[in-house]
């Protein structure tokens, strides 16, 4: 009869505010399923651009380059406010807490301002054709998740000025930032793919 083996646990930390914590490969984890999904949509994009002849389809405006390209300067910086509030979040320093998460959500509420400009700039609309669901469906997951992640940093930032931030909301907000890398990550090639791809791959319509 074989004995149990165990392994003593009891000098572990109850909240490990690093990489070291399950909860941040928990989130890693649904953030490679996430990054899988827009993957094989933008597969899908050239998969099907490859078939067709003209592309964007006549009717369908090029959707414009300066108000995107402008909207990616906030959104850049507020990783940088994402970050500032994670290593806050490690040192047990909540003013640090505060103001990274301020700056991470007043950029990210200024990108997301800029955007619903762009959507009413677009002259067409998901039913309207294959490009525009293309479109539309870059934009309606990458915004789903946006505000999903712009909600997270509003519920911290409550939290830190309400006064609570122990080792379970620090670590909350070291994870939290993982999140908005992501986010901020993922967009630059689905923002590539869908303003600049039919400007450098243009056919005559």
């Amino acid at each position: 009869m074989t004995g149990t083996r165990t392994i003593d646990v009891s000098g572990l930390k109850p909240w490990n505010i690093s990489i070291q914590a399950p909860l941040w490969w928990g989130q890693l984890s649904i953030i490679l399923i996430e990054a899988t999904m827009f993957s094989i949509l933008i597969a899908t994009y050239f998969y099907t651009r490859l078939r067709m002849d003209v592309w964007p389809p006549p009717g369908d405006r090029f959707p414009g380059l300066l108000l995107p390209s402008l909207a990616l300067i906030p959104l850049i910086l507020s990783a940088g406010g994402s970050y500032l509030a994670s290593e806050a979040a490690k040192k047990n320093d909540r003013p640090g807490m505060i103001i990274g998460l301020g700056l991470n959500l007043i950029l990210a509420i200024l990108f997301f301002v800029l955007r619903v400009i762009e959507w009413h700039s677009l002259n067409f609309n998901w039913m309207e054709d294959i490009y525009g669901s293309f479109v539309w469906a870059f934009l309606g997951l990458h915004s789903f998740d946006y505000i999903a992640g712009l909600v997270e940093t509003v519920v911290f930032l409550v939290i830190i000025l309400g006064g609570r931030y122990a080792e379970r909301e620090r670590l909350g907000i070291h994870v939290d930032s993982l999140v908005w890398y992501f986010i901020v990550g993922i967009w630059i090639p689905i923002y590539i793919v869908i303003y600049w791809g039919p400007h450098l791959v243009e056919t005559a319509q």
